[in-house]
């Protein structure tokens, strides 16, 4: 099949084509015609000593050595168990690994296997029930053991391995999702903070499982397993597959045995250890489980409550039951990623940590469906090599859209996927790389918005190309295909192709095997009502860039019906005679806003008007709604139109009228009825975040005439809502008794409640206030954290007699050592309210040396540039 190669692929046939007029032997005497022409053109053009191929010559075998491909597989791992125990003071996992392996194919007289920073005691070969020691070499990284002998595929072994790994020596940076490779993580093990648990969790994506325990770390390697932890018995331990037995000890520890008897890729292994209360729940007998800490019980009855319908969902859609034995969701403290995927256990950030009113406005659907969609794509199966990430991570994303529409209907869905495109765009800005991409510094850059979101963005555009029954017949063909097995992207695209019986290399080229988007140009003739003439033009960049094939639809109202057409675009200028039959006035071009791509076209004023009022799809009367908002804001009718999206069906125009009003002053009085409306959604629209933007909205227009309802709504269940009530309170003058409303809140736990205490405090310049920051602060994680250190060093930079040497160094301890580089870059920031202090520029730049993650990098030198030395 002829199909475009990829630009990484056309550099290696230059180079082949050289090597075969050196005189050298033609590994494949069947040139293909490209292969002939650039022969042709070397020979015609190009001559054989050039300064030009010399000098390409180093690019190109860099390219070779650079090539990121599968593993080879030396060994097959079949089974692993592990002996655990951990040494809480000195950060080390004590172990004994007993591997089960057999030589894949080829012969083997050496093992090797991936082992980072480990104290390797005793390596020996079990046989016949004698063990007998190993000569092995260890570099930090890897040991190779040395065999006694050559064994083949058809001779399995087993090795035991007495080890300490110790998972704190050698950190190497991270990734923006990804933000710490310990692989094994120790949280406040000696309990020096009292505002933390004392926990041990693990996170072995991509490669990070080899930190604690030896074996072969890769993603196309299979293995069962089994783990005993011993723990002191006040802890309980959760681990892949199912608890067989748990043994107390006479020293008060527990002894713990998990067996995982259903085979996956070693990074999927994981351990966690920790004071942690269990909420039991169930799909269809099998058991599903939420495991927090016990003040967060409550909260995470509500916030994981849709996990058995979710399971119900996914194996439905899929046509494959969920494949393993339980489903176990953990929230931890610390964590270096927003969730993790491993085999029947996924594992949370502390954001996920809510209490029973907090839980009221719980957000994390998205977050728990992409974790458990990896359980069928990624964990059962998997990506056979980093480069092919997209395709464990493009399916979780779109997991998100699939359940949102299933559970909220599809404007919430669209509405999500409008969302995950931009921020793709937004990183397309700096960075334009192929989905599957095997060049590439480190495996954790493929953790990026290419391989999540806009690998979803093209898993929705084949579904609303070929359709629902065909979409998900197609992955449920490579599921059970390839059950328990990796796979590369070749093998999604045959499921596809067998299912559908049409040729999708086009697709698979340009979306999964190019970078970049279209940008599109397109014009409307309406001079034949019935039949209008649609001009497309592409305008990418077609150096970098594909020239795609883009099958799109338009759509038009008539008589309140709506009627759409699909058509395929494949030039790079191409007329389209819709032959819509009935007078048309407005077309609409992907009124879904499915395609990723950017659009470009003259529409104006006149045509968003008619759009937001007739369109029957919530996001794209939230497009006009925006448009016309921000582009067209003097129009006289705009304003009256921006009132009616108070009253539209869909959240999220209810939500961004009330925005684009706060934004426009000038429009309260033009707005008919706009207090009746806004008084309305404040007490009774469903959505709190609607409610609080209508109360924000009130607290302008009449504080004095709103604040028994301020005070009223100050007790609403939603954080949302109170917040919004007690920051509109306390911000009127005109209330006496705003000190004590404040101290009221004091002792609130959600940061939606303690911001306005603190901003009324600052504003308001009120002392003696120090202690209950510093309480505060002392308490924050996370998120929370990062809204708050703006406010806390505000206070003591208005009152530094009250203890700005320790707001100071609490600020530095937090820019430097806490794990989210958003936390340490608002830490940094505080830091430069007391620049002029002794000693704090010098702290400074020592945060700004031992900063490692870029994007704190560039934000701290945007606050240190003035203050650096000049070479």
């Amino acid at each position: 099949m002829v199909f475009n190669k990829p630009k990484a692929l056309l550099a290696v046939s230059v180079f082949l084509i050289w090597s075969c007029k050196s005189s050298k032997p033609v590994a494949d005497p069947a040139e293909n015609v490209l292969s002939e022409e650039l022969t042709e053109a070397s020979e015609t053009t190009v001559p054989f000593d050039s300064t030009s191929i010399k000098a390409l010559i180093p690019v190109l075998e860099n390219k070779i050595s650079a090539y990121k491909g599968s593993d080879t597989r030396h060994f097959d791992l079949l089974h692993t168990a592990l002996d655990l125990s951990f040494d809480y003071q000195k950060e080390w996992v004590n172990g004994v690994a007993v591997l089960t392996l057999k030589p894949y194919f080829f012969p083997q007289r050496e093992l090797v296997l991936d082992a980072q920073d480990f104290d390797i005691h005793v390596f020996s070969l079990i046989e016949k029930g004698k063990e007998t020691e190993l000569n092995f070499r260890y570099d930090g990284q890897i040991v190779t053991a040395y065999l006694p002998q050559t064994y083949t595929a058809k001779d399995t072994i087993q090795v035991r391995i007495k080890y300490t790994a110790k998972p704190n020596e050698n950190p190497e940076l991270g990734s923006a999702a990804i933000t710490d490779t310990k692989g094994l993580y120790f949280i406040n093990p000696r309990g020096e903070d009292p505002n933390k648990p004392t926990l041990i969790w693990t996170q072995g994506e991509t490669e990070h499982n080899s930190k604690w325990f030896p074996t072969i770390d890769s993603p196309n390697e299979r293995m069962t397993q089994e783990i005993r932890m011993t723990v002191d018995k006040k802890y309980r331990t959760i681990s892949n597959g199912q608890l067989k037995s748990s043994k107390e000890n006479a020293d008060g520890t527990r002894t713990d045995h998990w067996v995982m008897d259903l085979p996956h890729a070693p990074y999927l292994a994981a351990v966690i250890v920790g004071d942690y209360v269990e909420i039991r729940d169930e799909w269809e007998g099998m058991p599903v489980r939420y495991y927090v800490e016990k003040e967060f019980e409550e909260g995470a009855k509500t916030v994981f409550q849709h996990t058995p319908e979710m399971i119900g969902f996914f194996s439905k859609i899929l046509g494959v039951k969920y494949p393993w034995q339980k489903y176990d969701q953990v929230v931890v403290r610390d964590f270096v990623s927003g969730a993790m995927e491993n085999t029947t256990i996924s594992v949370f950030m502390e954001e996920l940590n809510l209490d029973a009113r907090a839980a009221i406005d719980s957000e994390w659907d998205g977050i728990i469906a992409h974790e458990l969609f990896h359980q069928w794509v990624g964990d059962y199966v998997t990506n056979e090599s980093w480069a092919n990430l997209t395709l464990n991570e493009a399916f979780a994303n779109y997991s998100e859209y699939l359940w949102y529409e299933y559970k909220n209907g599809k404007d919430d869905a669209d509405m999500h996927h409008i969302s995950e495109m931009e921020q793709y765009f937004e990183e397309s800005k700096e960075k334009q790389v192929d989905l599957i991409r095997f060049y590439y510094d480190n495996s954790e850059d493929m953790f990026d918005s290419h391989s999540y979101a806009k690998g979803g963005r093209i898993l929705h555009m084949l579904r609303r190309h070929i359709g629902d029954e065909a979409f998900f017949e197609a992955i449920k063909l490579y599921l059970t295909k390839h059950a328990f097995s990796s796979v590369e992207v070749h093998d999604l695209r045959i499921a596809f192709e067998m299912v559908t019986g049409q040729d999708l290399n086009w697709y698979f080229n340009q979306w999964f095997l190019g970078s970049g988007h279209p940008t599109l140009d397109y014009e409307v003739d309406y001079s034949q009502p019935d039949n209008l003439l649609l001009t497309i033009s592409q305008k990418q960049d077609l150096t970098p860039t594909p020239l795609y094939r883009i099958p799109f639809k338009v759509s038009w109202y008539h008589e309140g019906k709506r009627y759409e057409k699909e058509f395929v675009l494949d030039k790079a200028w191409q007329q389209f005679a819709v032959e819509n039959k009935v007078p048309v006035t407005e077309l609409y071009v992907d009124e879904a806003l499915e395609l990723l791509a950017e659009k470009k076209s003259s529409r104006g004023a006149d045509h968003f008007k008619k759009q937001f009022s007739i369109s029957k799809l919530g996001v794209a009367r939230f497009e006009a709604l925006d448009s016309l908002a921000n582009t067209y804001a003097d129009d006289p009718e705009v304003a009256s139109l921006v009132g009616r999206g108070l009253k539209d069906p869909f959240w999220a125009i209810r939500e961004a009228a009330i925005m684009h009003i706060a934004q426009h002053p000038d429009w309260l009085l033009e707005i008919s009825g706009l207090e009746e409306s806004l008084l309305a959604i404040a007490e009774t629209d469903p959505k709190n975040t609607v409610k609080q933007g209508a109360i924000e909205m009130l607290s302008l227009l009449d504080p004095d005439k709103y604040s028994p309802y301020f005070i009223k709504w100050m007790d609403h269940p939603s954080y949302y809502v109170a917040g919004a009530a007690l920051a509109a309170y306390l911000e009127n003058e005109n209330n006496a008794d705003r000190g004590e409303m404040a101290a009221k809140f004091e002792s609130e736990k959600s940061i939606r409640l303690l911001v306005p205490v603190a901003e009324y405090y600052i504003t308001n310049l009120i002392p003696g206030k120090a202690d209950w920051f510093n309480s505060v602060l002392s308490k924050q994680t996370g998120e929370s954290l990062y809204y708050f250190v703006g406010y806390y060093s505000e206070y003591f930079v208005q009152n530094p007699g009250e203890g700005k040497e320790t707001a100071i160094n609490n600020l530095y301890k937090i820019a430097k050592e806490n794990s989210s580089n958003f936390v340490r870059i608002g830490a940094f920031m505080g830091l430069f309210g007391f620049i002029d202090e002794p000693g704090v520029l010098d702290k400074a730049k020592e945060l700004f040396s031992l900063e490692k993650d870029e994007l704190a990098k560039r934000y701290e030198e945007f606050f240190l540039s003035q203050y650096l030395e000049k070479n």
